[in-house]
């Protein structure tokens, strides 16, 4: 069963330095209905206004995932981590028992756009722990290429959760198949342009809820290339 989360149903806030839509509930928008899918738990995509940004605020017991997908973000945080986000790579904040941290658009020309994911822990109560990784541009196009799993794998980050992240960058015409096990379900976040799945047509900013199926076969349909995030969650 394929459940579409259509782009324009997503919570909105524009607040002039940052516009975001929020997958499921968030800050200030709630349905009751939209709560999370599993373990997934937030999927916002932000645009931030040139040196705009998070101010030092503080999270505990979530595993939290930022991928960018123009521009870049700074992050600073209480562990003693200060770096720079961009394009093709994953950055994964376990908060554990408690870290501080800020993020903000490290260019004062130029907005910046990515996603943050949160993921809830499959325990609570872990030291806290930072971890950045950057792949090479080919790693995604026509293939699924692993962000972030619960074993640590070379090129991925390792969350505290019984769920893999993986991105997949498709041309026109390119197709990718995933086989998932049994009791697993996935979630399916259209980054940008049009895809297939299942037979189902996707547009940016739609998404679809997994059950009951045993795989998934995704294609690129738009002129530019298409990109998605999937997770295999429990």
């Amino acid at each position: 069963m394929i459940n579409i989360r259509k782009s324009e149903e997503r919570g909105h806030a524009n607040h002039g330095w940052l516009n975001s839509y929020h997958t499921f509930s968030f800050a200030n928008y709630y349905d009751p209905k939209h709560m999370g899918f599993r373990s997934l738990r937030v999927i916002n995509e932000d645009r931030v206004a040139p040196g705009q940004g998070f101010g030092t605020h503080g999270h505990r017991d979530m595993e939290i995932l930022s991928y960018v997908l123009e521009g870049s973000l700074a992050h600073q945080d209480s562990m003693g981590h200060k770096e720079v986000l961009g394009p093709n790579e994953i950055q994964r904040m376990s908060a554990g028992k408690g870290v501080m941290h800020s993020e903000f658009n490290a260019s004062k020309t130029e907005p910046v756009h990515f996603l943050q994911i949160w993921i809830e822990p499959a325990t609570t109560g872990t030291p806290s722990s930072y971890e950045q990784i950057a792949f090479k541009h080919e790693e995604k196009k026509g293939k699924l290429k692993l962000l972030a799993s619960p074993k640590a794998s070379n090129g991925a980050s390792q969350i505290n959760q019984d769920a893999k992240v993986f991105v997949s960058e498709l041309a026109k015409g390119d197709t990718v198949s995933y086989e998932l096990g049994k009791q697993r379900y996935a979630w399916l976040q259209v980054i940008r342009g049009t895809v297939n799945v299942n037979g189902k047509a996707l547009q940016g900013g739609d998404a679809a809820a997994v059950s009951d199926e045993a795989s998934l076969t995704i294609s690129g349909e738009n002129t530019q290339p298409s990109e998605v995030l999937l997770f295999d969650l429990a």
